[in-house]
């Protein structure tokens, strides 16, 4: 069986996109190949590094990418997972399936440190189990 090719796709490629990326790799390395990317990437967001930290999982080593058509076109999945993505990220065109996970921003968090750590948490909480019941899916076919 080959691999699933996904995408996760958010506008900075710094925090949603890169955990995604970092538990799709972490949980799916037998079932997927994955990838993030973003339309104005921004460099990993430290908080989420030390999020995904907590949690096992090491995203230091990934990288802010940008999107491309040549990324594009070999997708089998794209996922977007910015709550504003239907305004500011462009139609995406290929025969990729797409779905979308609108998810807050951590990074726009507001408050002192343990607030916006709790902000990553909760949106790296969400993405680790949207991940799972995507790995769950996918076993199923």
């Amino acid at each position: 069986m080959d691999k699933k090719k996904i995408l996760f796709l958010c506008t900075g490629n710094s925090c949603r996109s890169q955990m995604a990326e970092g538990f799709g790799r972490h949980f799916g390395k037998d079932l997927i190949n994955v990838c993030s990317a973003g339309i104005a990437p921004a460099g990993v967001n430290p908080l989420a590094v030390q999020v995904m930290g907590e949690a096992g999982v090491d995203i230091s080593a990934q990288s802010s990418d940008a999107l491309s058509m040549a990324l594009l076109k070999d997708m089998d999945l794209i996922i977007t997972l910015c709550g504003d993505a239907r305004e500011s990220c462009p139609v995406v065109p290929g025969k990729a399936e797409k779905r979308h996970w609108p998810l807050a921003d951590p990074a726009k968090a507001e408050g002192n440190e343990a607030a916006v750590l709790q902000s990553f948490r909760v949106v790296r909480n969400e993405i680790k189990e949207r991940v799972l019941q995507l790995l769950e899916e996918m076993k199923g076919e």
